[in-house]
């Protein structure tokens, strides 16, 4: 099967109910995503499929060939972030890190299809990724600045 990943296609040879995560982590070396709940629960899996985020723990391969696929690393680079990177990165939005991936995917997916959220649509769209460490304070205000919302200077 043919994956499009991050805009490079990837001939995949495993079985059409392989979980995409697996794909991703264990094939394609791409470690943005990371195993959290396994049921698509937890957000910690999130990737764009189609600009959508989406939980790649509970979706097979086979769903995906001929669709865009955007991990983490497809975003942005070290040297040159994604907005939304950045505004994570300025807000020191993370404790452990490893529900940020998929805070950071669906803040991404937020804001394609609506650039000026407000604070309550950012505490809607991320209710469902979940943090234990108890950044939420910082990873709203990284979603808000992404958005465009004026923040107190924290530069």
């Amino acid at each position: 099967m043919r994956l499009t990943v991050n805009g490079r296609n990837h001939d995949v040879d495993a079985a059409p109910d392989t979980a995409l995560l697996y794909v991703l982590r264990n094939d394609l070396e791409l470690n943005g995503p990371k195993y959290g709940c396994g049921l698509g629960e937890c957000g910690a899996c999130a990737v764009l499929i189609d600009g959508v985020a989406a939980r790649s723990c509970v979706i097979p391969i086979e769903g995906c060939v001929g669709r865009d696929i955007v991990t983490l690393e497809g975003l942005g680079s070290r040297e040159h972030p994604d907005p939304v990177q950045d505004a994570f990165i300025r807000e020191q939005a993370a404790q452990c890190g490893y529900c940020l991936n998929g805070m950071i995917i669906t803040t991404k997916a937020l804001l394609a299809r609506n650039a000026a959220p407000s604070e309550h649509e950012v505490l809607e769209a991320l209710r469902y990724n979940l943090c234990r460490c108890g950044a939420h304070i910082e990873i709203v205000r990284a979603a808000m600045r992404a958005a465009g919302h004026a923040l107190e200077a924290r530069d």
